[in-house]
């Protein structure tokens, strides 16, 4: 495979997106019914949509969807009632099964414990200043302050893509090596297919992105090992970790870290699009947070409930179960309708309005309980430092009347296909 051209990045973005794009629905109008008429579906709501699953979709195994805040935090919370193992038949196959989010039990905690240390709050703070405030600022925002105006989501796909393969350990010095490295993670998520003639190409493409991934990262745990891995970087420190004695081979590394690639930048894109976009669709409140950055980080935790990426999870049910008097049998699927929770009106007062003031309660957009996102934190800091870079550096920036409004859609992987803004 060639190196990337800036196109080829921005086109496998695009193509994800559509993949997930489900029917074009008022989403957030449909989940309020349910909510009320049907909490516990029998059904597969998302599929109804033509979103694609993550798991390894057997039309035998019967699947339920949920809808209301308790029931998606009662499962969310179980995992030993409520597992995840057979995400390795689906996307996890792509991986060799070694994904911490197809991990159960004892497995999944052991892993989880010997690479939490890594995604610690003191962990990336230390990072914070130059490999992630510095490379935003100088790299990114200052080339385009002269310009006047931009497509924000240009800035939102490469930054974060930038930053956490710096932070993982790749050289920086090698932009069209990691635009390449982006494409192929981004062409895995393509991988899962509702439409049967377009599963077995995603499939193959996905299958050589993931060998093509897998050889680049395996030289840099190479190399990263042969100097001892005594660098502050996440391969290094994967290669220092241990828990109850174990450590991590080669292997194990490449293979985590080329999990972790998909979601890396993906994620942290869209909740930057999205939170940029509800922030200048209401300029009293731009103008607030830019006068008060204490509230940075409530805008960035009430964007991702009121308009989470990742809009559902689903778990597989180890025992026979009922939730709200529906029998659940014994290896059904169960889909929590994360967008719905996080707007329950039984839970939020006023669920369906963006208010960075709201009484913190936890929502769903990283996960809850034993799986939620172990990079979480990273991404936080990310979209802080590129929110208080943009608001230091883009004066009066708004939205460019000149072009078409952003739109947060998608019925998963939701947010912004583009965010024209101007400043001054």
């Amino acid at each position: 495979m060639s190196n990337a051209p800036k196109s080829e990045l921005e086109k496998v973005f695009a193509d994800v997106a559509s993949n997930y794009q489900g029917s074009d629905i008022d989403l957030h109008a449909v989940y309020a019914k349910m909510r009320k008429t049907n909490p516990v579906m029998e059904g597969n709501f998302m599929e109804q949509l033509g979103v694609p699953s993550i798991a390894g979709v057997d039309p035998n195994r019967p699947c339920f969807t949920l809808f209301k805040y308790d029931d998606v935090m009662h499962v969310m919370r179980d995992a030993s009632q409520f597992t995840s193992g057979f995400i390795a038949e689906g996307l996890g196959a792509f991986f060799d099964g070694l994904i911490l989010t197809a991990m159960d039990g004892d497995q999944h905690r052991n892993m989880r414990n010997l690479l939490q240390p890594v995604f610690m709050p003191d962990t990336v703070n230390r990072w914070k200043a130059d490999r992630i405030d510095g490379v935003i600022r100088e790299e990114f925002i200052k080339p385009l302050v002269p310009q006047k105006s931009a497509d924000l989501m240009d800035f939102a796909l490469y930054f974060p893509i930038r930053v956490i393969y710096s932070l993982i350990g790749f050289p920086s010095d090698q932009p069209e090596k990691i635009k390449q490295y982006a494409a192929w993670a981004l062409a895995i998520l393509a991988g899962p297919q509702v439409d049967p003639a377009k599963a077995q190409a995603a499939k193959k493409a996905a299958m050589e992105a993931v060998g093509a991934l897998y050889d680049a990262i395996k030289l840099v745990v190479a190399e990263r090992r042969a100097e001892g891995g005594t660098g502050d970087d996440l391969i290094s420190r994967l290669i220092q970790a241990e828990y109850e004695g174990r450590s991590l081979d080669d292997h194990e590394i490449t293979t985590f870290v080329r999990s972790l690639l998909p979601a890396a930048g993906e994620t942290t894109t869209r909740t930057f699009g999205t939170l940029m976009t509800l922030l200048l669709e209401n300029p009293e409140l731009l103008e607030r947070v830019r006068n008060d950055r204490s509230l940075v980080n409530k805008a960035i935790d009430e964007s991702i409930r009121y308009e989470p990426v990742a809009t559902f999870k689903v778990r597989q049910a180890a025992e026979d179960t009922e939730i709200r008097g529906v029998k659940i049998p014994k290896g059904a699927m169960v889909s929590c309708i994360v967008s719905s929770a996080n707007r329950d009106e039984d839970v939020y007062e006023n669920a369906d309005v963006f208010d960075i003031d709201r009484r913190p309660r936890p929502s769903f957009g990283f996960g809850f309980g034993p799986h939620m996102c172990i990079g979480q934190f990273v991404a936080k800091t990310e979209i802080n430092c590129a929110l208080n870079t943009v608001l230091d550096m883009m004066p009066n920036i708004r939205l460019d009347p000149s072009k078409p409004a952003p739109e947060i859609t998608g019925a998963q992987l939701r947010g912004p296909h583009q965010l024209h803004v101007i400043w001054d």
